[in-house]
């Protein structure tokens, strides 16, 4: 346990050297070099290359929160025609692997060290059928039929090592595992794939599940850790003249491995492809291509770009086709998004401060064609301000803005080589995530703000849930909105998509909600914008949303004992929180690390439980 936080503390320390040299060299301008990437022609060579770099540890993180609309899918099982909620993805027909999965019939959820397969509908069925040990935590599931495929991770070294006698220094590996779940209470192991380093994420497409997994690079001796990959018994390791390269410098490198496995077929073997790039700051996935998004800040023309690498993607086959560089770094995977042969991108320079007012940001679009050249660009969108949240919907991009109020910008995409901003609606508080409503109205999950007396900065709130009209491109409005809490109200959904639950057809709307209150009577001269509230209640808030307006349908909680919200003090975690919710049918399902509970839809009527062990 100590090697873990010891290593957090030293990729968090250098996560605050990289971005505070990133926020305090603001100068903006296009870089003219086009990045490539080249592959090794030995393992000298990539000996020499790492040897010449100023650094031989990288950083990798990806942003709490993450085209085609991203939604939650409506889906009938195989078995009978039964409706049932899906995770929420940003591109559909992309799959994004979650701490809980649903096939209409069962649930497969993740409990640390493993995974349960529980019988959930019919509700009077509910029961915990088989239980599955993992050997690490378990970081992601996806339900593929009668295929159940958990990743896990961890730091154990792998039992099975090349002959080149080198030490190794790294021992995080990612596991991906499939099992054969026709019989949902024996699941049978029938893959596993191994591949060194930690897991950073994962997407499914058809029957192909496609794997990131990060490793650092290690010099020991003169000698670099290549990347191991093992199926089975077969066990490789990855060849220097088969790793691609950037060419240009970075202080901070790693291994990045792209796995492709075919979950259905177990006689096809892994393809996959290792990068050595530089730090890893977000993924967008479309049904044929992985973008990543990596951060460098150019010491010589003293700028920040986001580096993108556009790798091909169909079935088993992987191929790096094209790279490209816009200013500035992005927010999360939201930030972008492929479209008609386009790929675009919003991202932000400069820094912010909020207290002393002194700002050098700025916020941009670029358009950029399947060569990752830059065809379009609309910068230096709302100055001073930084991005909050953004959404691409076809030929259109929201954009939220933050400082004191909360810009929300309409950009027009129609022209990819002339974006142009359409509309703006400037309301307090902001949104750190937007959804798409049908083609006319946006939903936004954030925090409602009251403006600092002192300073030029606000105090953000409670959670709020707003429903904007964007028919009227030009005019875009807020017409209604719902506010959850005081200050310190929080919710999973603000930093992972995946915790929402959103039904269009049924009016729904359902979000995990820890609520803190502030009692008043602490402050007889007036409650301050800053003071913090004190936890009351957790669980879901359940709504109907409507082209009108938001209602409260109610809430569920799984905590009967208000003793684990007052002894909380200014962090909350119980084994009882309500992670995510879905639903089968007209029946609410709530998860958490403790329970299962069965509402019913309409009433929110308690129709049965089951403790999880």
């Amino acid at each position: 346990m100590f090697a873990v936080i010891m290593t957090c503390a030293y990729l968090g320390m250098i996560f605050t050297v990289l971005v505070w040299s990133v926020w305090f060299n603001p100068n903006i301008s296009l870089v003219s070099d086009q990045p490539m990437l080249l592959k090794f022609s030995s393992y000298q060579e990539l000996k020499a290359f790492l040897n010449r770099s100023s650094s031989k540890w990288p950083l990798y993180f990806e942003a709490f929160r993450g085209s085609s609309f991203g939604f939650t899918t409506v889906a009938a099982s195989k078995e009978a025609s039964i409706d049932y909620s899906k995770t929420n993805i940003q591109v559909e027909g992309v799959d994004e692997a979650d701490i809980v999965k649903c096939d209409g019939q069962y649930l497969y959820v993740t409990l640390d060290k493993k995974v349960l397969i529980v019988k959930a509908y019919p509700p009077d069925e509910l029961a915990v059928l088989s239980e599955i040990q993992t050997n690490r935590t378990v970081t992601g599931l996806f339900i593929n039929g009668d295929r159940l495929i958990i990743f896990e991770s961890g730091f154990n070294e792998p039992t099975v090592r090349p002959l080149r006698k080198i030490s190794y220094c790294w021992s995080a590996v990612t596991v991906v595992n499939v099992f054969d779940v026709v019989d949902r209470s024996n699941p049978i192991l029938v893959r596993n794939v191994s591949v060194d380093g930690t897991y950073f994420t994962s997407r499914m497409i058809g029957d192909y599940v496609y794997v990131l997994v990060n490793s650092p690079v290690c010099i020991l001796d003169g000698e670099v850790q290549l990347p191991v990959i093992a199926d089975g018994e077969r066990v490789i390791e990855v060849p220097a003249s088969e790793i691609y390269y950037a060419n240009s410098s970075d202080r901070y490198y790693g291994f990045t491995t792209v796995l492709a496995v075919n979950v259905q077929n177990d006689s096809l073997k892994p393809s996959h492809e290792t990068f050595l790039l530089g730090a890893s700051r977000g993924i967008y996935v479309s049904r044929n291509n992985i973008y990543l998004a990596i951060p460098r800040y150019d010491e010589k023309k003293g700028v920040v770009v986001t580096e993108i690498h556009r790798i091909h993607i169909e079935e088993n086959s992987i191929k790096w086709e094209a790279s490209g560089q816009v200013p500035g770094y992005i927010l999360n995977q939201f930030s972008m998004d492929e479209n008609d042969g386009y790929f675009r991108i919003a991202t932000t320079t400069g820094y912010l401060s909020r207290r002393t007012g002194q700002a050098t940001s700025s916020n941009h679009i670029f358009v950029l064609d399947m060569d990752l050249k830059i065809v379009g660009k609309l910068e230096n969108i709302a100055p001073n301000e930084k991005i909050y949240s953004a959404r691409f919907m076809g030929t259109r991009c929201y954009l939220v803005t933050f400082k004191k109020v909360d810009p929300l910008f309409v950009i027009g995409l129609e022209d990819p080589s002339e974006p142009r901003i359409l509309g703006k609606l400037k309301i307090p508080g902001y949104s750190d995530y937007l959804h798409p409503y049908g083609e006319n109205y946006l939903i936004g999950i954030g925090k409602e703000t009251v403006e600092a007396e002192e300073g030029d900065f606000a105090w953000y709130q409670g959670v709020k849930v707003s429903l904007f009209d964007v028919s009227d491109v030009e005019n875009p409005r807020e017409i209604a909105k719902y506010e959850i809490g005081d200050r310190g109200t929080d919710s999973p959904v603000l930093r992972d998509h995946k915790a929402l639950l959103f039904d269009e057809e049924r009016n729904l709307l359902a979000i995990p909600v820890l609520v803190a209150e502030i009692d008043e009577r602490k402050y007889p001269e007036g409650v301050p914008p800053n003071a913090h509230g004190d936890y009351v209640w957790q669980g879901v808030y359940v709504f109907t949303i409507n082209e009108t307006g938001i209602s409260l349908r109610g809430r569920v909680t799984h905590i009967d004992d208000s003793d684990d919200l007052e002894k909380s003090g200014f962090y909350f975690k119980s084994e009882y929180s309500v992670k995510r919710a879905l639903y089968i049918e007209n029946l609410l399902y709530s998860i958490s690390d403790k329970k299962i509970k069965i509402n019913d839809l309409a009433t929110l009527q308690q129709i049965n439980e089951i403790d999880l062990p």
